[in-house]
């Protein structure tokens, strides 16, 4: 264990949350105090170190993930800043997919809003050990226990609260912390960087101990040494209770709560201590399990810097013409020069140069251990979700999710010039981003586009036209649409022709069903034995397959259908695979036409705050677009109102929520599902 004592000192951190919940924020005040940089930035002034994008700058919103290394009380936290904005969201999922803990941040007056909960249960899918911060307790509106319930309630986590604020909205001072039971003052002339212990005032004191007990009594009941000590009423010192609660967040059982203010400068050093003693390092987390490419058999990627390298590429980035691939090591080392293998691709890599990042900073390092995210030049076939191996030892983890496009427009290229360049530009964003798709469409001859919404396709396109220099004009926006059926049909197709001198024959006969939404589409072989070859069975389902892609109606791709082949028949000298692959394709068309086919749409689960006298009119609005109220929740002066609305009917929407509550209202949006589209020729 001596020899990888310096990865216990790793901490491998993301920070995720709510649009404008203030991760940005808290990530400059981080680098500041740990001495990574030496100037605040701030978002609003369009200076944050980590958004360097000038998209970002401009907008005030982080858009793509930054990774930076900073130094915290002998540990090196490796850290990313994600996204708020949920048409970013695959940089929030492969950022959860590398991270061994995260820190959700929380907007005291906003409390858990919808794209909180999405990003939180993204790191619960990844079972993602996570602390919490409640910012922005200066702010007028500001409830600590309000959101710490929520928490609790709409998250169906345990929060710990660690700490209690001195004051709320204009009167924030500090906090309490409820370990050490001393009150922390931060100075204002220091810009933060320094603070007071105090002992706590008579009159918050009741307050403290009331809430030190609660969070004794909570590592008690999951830690049974603690309850003894508790019962025995032994001394509950720091050095007690750190290790327990240390235990208890890494096994996902509790979500240490901190606050603060991070515009104001406050709560951001005891966030950090936070980060070193509760979350993991990649000592403390299960071993990454993948399967042999050669036996099927499973392995351990084991975090030690002896055993053979196993790492994952987890985003690509083109940095001036040049492929820059992120990577977590997870075993082993990765040095510069290595032949490593992307199993996935079959391929042998390169590691040409290995970089330290900071932003969209660099520094050039010889290798990369275990725990280390870091750049890597001069890997050419290896994308995101790719695994980078031993090739004496190959491995290949887990890939990456990415969440299928639900909007598409139409570009084209305004002069001839721009032809030729749009091709290679939309081939190196959609090497970056995997929730970007680029189709061409036969029949007009445009680009069609894809990606998570409209804020997703602007910045693209305006990638295109800055990043590339590419000129092009754009069409209307609208939605990715699937197809399905409603019906149980039979349908059979036979193909009997002659090519290329040889006769071909086959026939099939499959029997379509909807199935529930959601579950994908099923196909099996029913079909009596004696009826058809099972060397033909594959051939069969390839067809069955390649039909789906596109429906009937419109041409969708057709989700949640089960297909099973029930029979058929064959001629011993005339029968072939491309027969049967030919028969099954004309058979599935068929038997889509008879079993009723329809539209689905994305349906998008929205969330709007209005101020109190304009409920009615915001209520009839989303009616009127064919939205469903789910609930209705006060807070404050404000309403919260849930619901869905089909994507199609939101176009707009946000300068017409405006009108509707003379600037007040706000909302935002996520994907939900797909859903019987109520008018499909005219929403479309």
């Amino acid at each position: 264990m001596k020899k990888n004592s310096h990865i216990s000192k790793i901490r491998n951190i993301g920070i995720i949350a709510h649009i404008d919940a203030g991760k940005t924020t808290i990530t400059e005040r981080i680098l500041y105090y740990t001495g990574r940089s030496y100037k605040m930035g701030e978002v609003h002034d369009g200076e944050a170190i980590m958004d360097w994008m000038p998209y970002e700058q401009e907008r005030g919103i982080t858009i793509t993930s930054a990774v930076t290394t900073c130094p915290w009380r002998g540990a090196e936290i490796h850290l990313i800043d994600t996204p708020g904005h949920v048409d970013f969201t695959i940089e929030v999922e492969r950022s959860l997919r590398v991270l061994d803990g995260v820190v959700g941040v929380f907007c005291a007056v906003g409390g858990v809003q919808p794209q909180s909960e999405t990003v939180w249960h993204q790191a619960d899918k990844h079972r993602v050990p996570k602390i919490a911060f409640v910012n922005k307790l200066d702010r007028a509106g500001a409830d600590f226990f309000g959101t710490v319930q929520m928490i609790s309630d709409r998250l169906g986590a345990t929060p710990l609260v660690m700490q209690i604020p001195v004051g709320i909205e204009d009167s924030f001072q500090g906090v309490i912390d409820l370990v050490s039971m001393k009150q922390l003052i931060w100075d204002e002339e220091t810009m933060g960087a320094t603070y007071r212990v105090e002992e706590i005032p008579k009159d918050l004191m009741e307050t403290a101990s009331r809430h030190r007990e609660k969070l004794i009594e909570s590592v008690a009941e999951i830690d049974d040494q603690i309850m003894e000590a508790f019962l025995a009423e032994a001394p509950m010192t720091s050095e007690v209770l750190v290790p327990s609660i240390r235990k208890a967040t890494v096994s996902l059982k509790l979500v240490p709560v901190f606050c603060g203010a991070a515009l104001r400068n406050r709560g951001i050093q005891p966030l950090l201590d936070g980060i070193v003693d509760f979350l993991p390092s990649p000592l403390d987390v299960p071993p990454l399990e993948g399967v042999d490419p050669n036996t099927g058999q499973v392995k351990k990627a084991h975090p030690s810097d002896g055993s053979p390298l196993a790492a994952l590429v987890f985003k690509v980035l083109m940095d001036q013409g040049r492929r820059l691939s992120y990577v977590r090591v997870y075993s082993g080392r990765l040095k510069t020069g290595d032949e490593i293998l992307n199993p996935s691709k079959q391929t042998k890599e390169k590691a040409a140069r290995i970089l330290a990042m900071h932003a969209n900073k660099r520094e050039r390092i010889s290798e990369a251990t275990v725990g280390n995210i870091v750049g890597v030049m001069g890997l050419k076939a290896s994308v995101t979700g790719d695994t980078l191996c031993d090739p004496s030892n190959p491995i290949v983890l887990e890939p990456i999710d990415a969440s299928e496009p639900v909007i598409s427009v139409a570009v084209e290229p305004r002069t001839h010039t721009d032809q030729e360049k749009i091709e290679q530009a939309l081939s190196k964003l959609e090497a970056e981003d995997p929730t970007f798709r680029v189709e061409h469409d036969e029949d007009t001859g445009q680009i069609i586009i894809s990606g998570m919404g409209e804020l997703h396709l602007e910045i693209l396109v305006g990638r295109l036209k800055r990043e590339f220099n590419t000129q092009v004009n754009v069409g209307k926006p609208h939605v990715v649409c699937k197809e399905t059926v409603e019906q149980t049909a039979q349908a059979s197709a036979i193909f009997e022709k002659e090519i290329g001198g040889i006769r071909h024959f086959g026939e099939v006969v499959l029997e379509l069903s909807p199935r529930e939404r959601g579950k994908g589409n099923w196909f099996v072989n029913s079909s009596p034995d004696e009826s058809l070859p099972a060397e033909f069975i594959p051939a069969i389902e390839q067809g069955v397959v390649e039909s789906l892609e596109s429906g009937v109606l419109l041409g969708y791709p057709v989700v949640d259908v089960a297909i099973v082949l029930i029979g058929g028949t064959y001629k011993e000298s005339h029968s072939s695979h491309l027969a049967f692959k030919v028969a099954a394709s004309m058979a599935c068309k068929e038997g889509l036409q008879k079993a009723r086919p329809v539209l689905l749409e994305p349906i998008m689960a929205v969330e709007i705050l209005v101020p109190l006298d304009f409920i009615g009119d915001v209520i009839g609005d989303i009616n009127a677009r064919g939205g469903k109220i789910e609930y209705l929740h006060r807070r404050g002066e404000r309403q919260i109102i849930s619901g869905t609305i089909p994507l199609s009917k939101m176009f707009g929407y946000s300068t017409d929520l405006r009108s509707a509550t003379q600037g007040r209202g706000t909302f935002t949006m996520h994907f939900s599902h797909y859903d019987r589209a109520l008018d499909p020729l005219k929403a479309f």
